[in-house]
């Protein structure tokens, strides 16, 4: 069997992590509320290859240049898309830099940007569980991590 392989970002500021919407055309998990991410690039071998997708995606997505940024490893996750395709999901997390302003960069993937607590999500029944997860995660993560 063959795996799709996804890289998503946990980015904070302060209390707050940045979440998308996903666009309405996704193929999977349409309009849910997520991580920025996307898959790994298969036409471009070599490199980092997680982080390189970390750092393109959330480019792509929401025009943050998170090159020299540290990315934290969060977790690993197998899943099944909505239309049957097998995924293994990453999850690294980053503190967002003080300068990047984020913005909708790919209408198409991504609907809306939101802000949240964690301790919203936990209380947000919109919030699928896999997002909140890799919230969770990412959090425990960073507070694991020297400084």
């Amino acid at each position: 069997m063959k795996y799709a392989i996804n890289v998503d970002v946990a980015l904070y500021r302060g209390d707050k992590w940045l979440l998308i919407v996903r666009g309405l055309n996704e193929e999977h998990a349409a309009g849910c509320l997520s991580l920025v991410g996307g898959t790994v690039d298969t036409e471009t071998p070599g490199g980092d290859v997680l982080l390189d997708t970390a750092r393109r995606e959330v480019l792509e997505e929401i025009g943050v240049d998170l090159t020299g940024i540290p990315l934290v490893y969060a977790e690993s996750v197998y899943f099944v898309t909505d239309t049957g395709s097998p995924v293994v999901n990453v999850v690294l997390a980053a503190e967002l830099p003080a300068d990047a302003e984020p913005r909708i960069a790919s209408p198409d993937e991504v609907a809306g940007l939101r802000w949240d607590t964690l301790a919203s999500l936990e209380g947000d029944d919109g919030c699928p569980p896999w997002t909140l997860q890799g919230v969770r995660r990412a959090a425990a993560a960073l507070t694991r991590t020297p400084a």
